[in-house]
């Protein structure tokens, strides 16, 4: 980080960013400042003669101190330049200078340091320098290359741009739009999983460990970390540091070391468990001896208060300009069950780990993470790897699912959350996921005091996070018992290709529930309930068991046995098993007594019917959008980003605090989107509504717009299907003598929507939680007082559309609902794509409201917008990887 009195005016401090680099290490990117001359003559004196002249074109053994004061002075404008620094080491400079001031060409360089080459420096500074020139009004770059600097070329163009190229008296012009494309943020985005998901292989896969703060007493939370990591088998190197030990003190039969520092072979994993004020000078020790991560086990940080915030501020600023990663701290550590790695970095003892196996697990809280993973044991789930964030500093289920993505032992993830860092990422990250393995959230509304963005105890955000979760494929649990519910069906059972549902039973009422509780979660019985006889033997539930499983009309089956005796038969139990083996339908049983997947069996138990169904359905409605066409990431055309953000800045210009855009600029605003809003035309006397009809031509509508009257339907503030002047003039002077009394004023006429016509609203809102958010519904009653309103998350694709329109109970309403004409449905999702492109281009738009949109078979028509922008929030998904602090 820099220096605050370092800085000169103008510094962009939001330009700063954590990155993780392609091999998995953490390096910083900040703008440059005057304060980096020395650091730059070091840098240029370490390159090599290659390097020096495919930068410079020239044999230049050492820069000018001219040279070097115009490489660190720059406005920040027209000459930006950004440094990277790992290990508090220059190691990269990218920079680009506009060919004209305030020109939209820039030319763009960079230098990478001979001793980090092959890390992916040269990518991530032009994705930042990329992302920040679309920002401010640049378009394109260009660059003079050597034929033989191909690793610079490559840059250009692995990046995803359209990159042109000429050779001219021996040099390459390379030139290419920076518009963000879908080929550019698919690179970005690939680059971004492979750089974290190698980060937090190394974190669970390291070669050594040491834990700093192993005693000598068995009763401290580093000895329980050191003895765990003994007992539990770990095929690598473990150290034990003690610096309160002489040296050569046995500690559970290794000898302990004074520092991390003596341990001459090194370290990959340290595990901190020091007291909270000796972390950050343990995170220095770690840096000096090589350790590539961290595990902070240490309590008295955010969650302890003010001083203990600013304590985990320090200690994140600490190990990322070390180039670490961190897990915590409050951390309970983290577990690879592996059977060649054997990690358990954690203070759960090896008695209470689950086996080895496919579910791959993410916690917050410490304590919770014990009550998981004895949870998870005690139904006989197998688990590949575990961690607790504790605070979550650093590393985050984000982190850990761009991990489980390319883990083929993982076939299942859970993650209990308490917070979230970066809900866009999450969703985006997690929809991927999704797609090859299940993902199951819990989400609390509280707890500890990490470092993340808490889900508020709303309504609005409630169903907001809940819309989220739906439009990413992520299924929902209320709590951990549901998590390993349905964990343990999508763990040993096949997904049901469909709703239909078999129920046998040997209980009439256990049937009822069963049936009761499937209706209630909109499955089908198509079979069943199925009752035999309290008193029926193994053969005759076997039979029934059989029949609803070789029906062709059944996707999946429930089976309840309540034995006649205290125990449930074990006959029972396996015959079953045996049956469904032979059938691609999963079973979701309740045997009395059983929880979790009966050992030997497969077969996932309950303790009641109700259970067995709610996590049957939640695998049902994974397997329904799994199976879904979840279309293309809509982009609309005919889109002129630069008039928008030019509208906005004006506007902000005007207003910095913020400002409602006036009906031109909303027109101006929309217009840039393709979004035509049909004029609406003040008038203050019957003569200038009789002019402004003959102007507008066609059917009118003439409309009080006082905003006393906004909230008064249905009291004739309006006058529609007026078609000729009189009718006009007479219904202004009526509209007029209405007001009056009252104290309104404002009467404005517009053109008349067509007949047959469903009004509808079209809005987007800048969440400060989860960025921009489109929501559709029927406008009036079913909006305002039903509150049936659909929500989508930008970038949305043609089929969250599609989905968004028909979800509202209200959507028969445009399918021609008693005998009415269909609205047109295609107009009405490019309108709410066009929208939901504007809101995430623009995080200023805090809010735009299109009501009323008047839909209808030939199209839509937009007669009514509001907006207001305000200074764009901090978004936590950006065009430029960066890690959150």
């Amino acid at each position: 980080m820099t220096d605050q009195a370092e800085l000169p005016p103008g510094y962009p401090r939001e330009w700063e960013a954590d990155v993780v680099l392609a091999d998995g290490m953490v390096a910083h990117v900040r703008p440059i400042v005057p304060a980096d001359t020395e650091a730059i003559h070091e840098f240029h004196a370490n390159q090599s003669e290659e390097s020096i002249y495919l930068r410079y074109f020239a044999p230049i053994k050492r820069l000018s101190d001219r040279d070097v004061h115009r490489f660190t002075h720059v406005d920040y404008h027209d000459r930006v330049a950004l440094v990277m620094i790992i290990n508090n080491q220059l190691a990269g400079i990218g920079r680009y200078d506009r060919l004209k001031a305030g020109g939209p060409v820039a030319e763009v360089a960079f230098n990478v340091s001979d001793h980090h080459q092959g890390r992916g420096i040269g990518s991530v500074l032009l994705e930042h320098l990329a992302d920040i020139g679309r920002e401010d009004g640049v378009r394109r770059f260009v660059a003079d290359v050597l034929p033989q600097n191909r690793k610079m070329i490559g840059v250009f163009k692995d990046a995803g741009y359209d990159v042109s190229h000429e050779f001219d008296d021996g040099v390459i012009a390379v030139s290419f739009d920076i518009e963000a494309t879908d080929a550019s943020r698919a690179v970005r985005m690939s680059r971004e999983h492979r750089s974290e998901a190698r980060s937090v292989r190394q974190v669970l896969n390291p070669a050594s460990v040491a834990v700093i703060g192993a005693s000598r007493r068995s009763d401290t939370v580093g000895r329980t970390f050191f003895d765990n990591l003994v007992d539990g088998g770990f095929t690598g190197a473990v150290y034990a540091v003690n610096n309160r030990a002489e040296p050569g003190t046995l500690i559970s039969g290794h000898p302990s070391h004074a520092s991390v520092r003596d341990i001459a072979s090194g370290v990959d994993l340290a595990v901190i468990a020091v007291p909270a004020q000796d972390v950050l000078a343990t995170v220095d020790e770690c840096a000096d001896a090589g350790v590539r991560a961290l595990v902070v086990a240490s309590e008295g940080f955010a969650e302890a208060g003010p001083e203990g915030e600013r304590l985990q501020r320090q200690l994140l600023e600490r190990a990322r300009g070390h180039g670490m990663r961190v897990l915590g701290p409050n951390s309970f550590g983290l577990v690879n069950n592996d059977p060649d790695v054997r990690l358990n970095a954690s203070i759960a003892d090896v008695g209470h780990l689950p086996g080895y196996g496919g579910l791959g697990l993410f916690a917050q809280s410490g304590a919770l993470g014990i009550a998981v993973l004895r949870s998870a044991q005690r139904r006989g789930l197998g688990m590949s790897t575990f961690a607790s964030a504790g605070n979550r500093v650093d590393i985050s289920g984000n982190d850990l699912m761009q991990y489980w993505l390319d883990d083929e032992s993982t076939t299942a993830v859970g993650l209990y959350l308490e917070s979230m860092g970066n809900p866009r990422k999450f969703s985006r990250i997690a929809r991927k996921l999704a797609t090859i393995k299940p993902v199951v959230v819990v989400k609390s509304d509280g707890g500890g005091r990490g470092a993340g963005i808490r889900v508020r105890s709303t309504h609005q955000s409630k169903e907001a996070f809940e819309q989220m979760l739906r439009q990413a494929g992520v299924i929902r649990a209320d709590n951990v018992h549901q998590l390993f519910d349905v964990v343990q069906l999508v763990q040993s059972q096949p997904l049901p290709r469909g709703r239909r549902v078999a129920i046998v039973t040997n209980s009439h009422a256990m049937g009822n529930l069963a049936a009761s509780a499937a209706r209630g979660r909109r499955l089908e019985v198509t079979h069943g309930p199925v009752a035999i006889s309290s008193e029926a033997q193994t053969e005759a539930f076997r039979e029934v068991v059989a029949a609803a499983l070789e029906d062709p009309a059944v996707d999946s089956l429930v089976a309840c046995f309540i034995p006649p005796v205290a125990r449930i038969d074990p006959e029972v139990v396996q015959s079953v098993a045996e049956l469904v083996a032979q059938h691609d339908k999963p079973c979701a049983a309740t045997f009395l007594g059983m929880r979790g997947v009966t050992p030997g069996t497969g077969v996932p138990a309950y303790p009641t019917p109700e259970d067995a169904v709610r996590a049957l359905a939640a695998v049902t409605n994974y397997s329904d959008w799994l199976r879904a066409d979840h279309g293309a990431r809509v982009r609309p055309d005919g889109l002129n980003r630069r008039a928008a953000h030019d509208v906005i800045e004006s506007a902000l210009a005007r207003v910095p605090e913020g400002v409602d855009l006036s009906e031109g600029e909303i027109a101006e605003l929309l217009a840039a989107y393709g979004i035509t809003v049909w004029p609406t035309v003040p008038v203050a006397s019957d003569e200038e509504a009789v002019a402004a009809y003959k102007e507008l031509k066609g059917t009118v509508v003439l409309k009080a717009t006082s905003p006393l009257l906004r909230h008064q339907p249905g009291q004739g503030w309006i006058r529609t299907g007026l078609r000729h002047p009189k009718a006009v003039g007479a219904a202004y002077r009526d509209l007029d003598a209405l007001l009056e009394p009252i104290g309104a004023q404002g009467i404005a006429l517009q053109r008349m929507a067509p007949p047959g016509s469903v009004a509808v609203e079209v809005t987007s809102t800048e969440d400060p939680l989860f960025g921009p958010s489109v929501a559709f519904g029927v406008a009036g009653v079913p909006v305002d007082l039903l509150g049936d309103v659909a929500h989508g998350y930008p970038p949305l694709t043609d089929a969250d559309i599609v989905d968004m329109v028909g979800s509202i109970r209200a959507a028969p309403m445009l399918d021609g609902y008693r005998g009415a004409m269909p609205v047109n449905h295609q107009a009405l999702y490019d309108l709410i794509a066009r929208v939901s492109v504007l809101a995430d281009d623009h995080p200023e738009l805090a809010a735009l409201r299109l009501n009323p949109v008047m839909a209808h078979a030939d199209g839509i028509e937009v007669l009514g917008a509001t907006a207001r922008v305000a200074p764009a929030p901090t978004r936590t998904e950006a065009e430029r990887r960066t890690l959150l602090s």
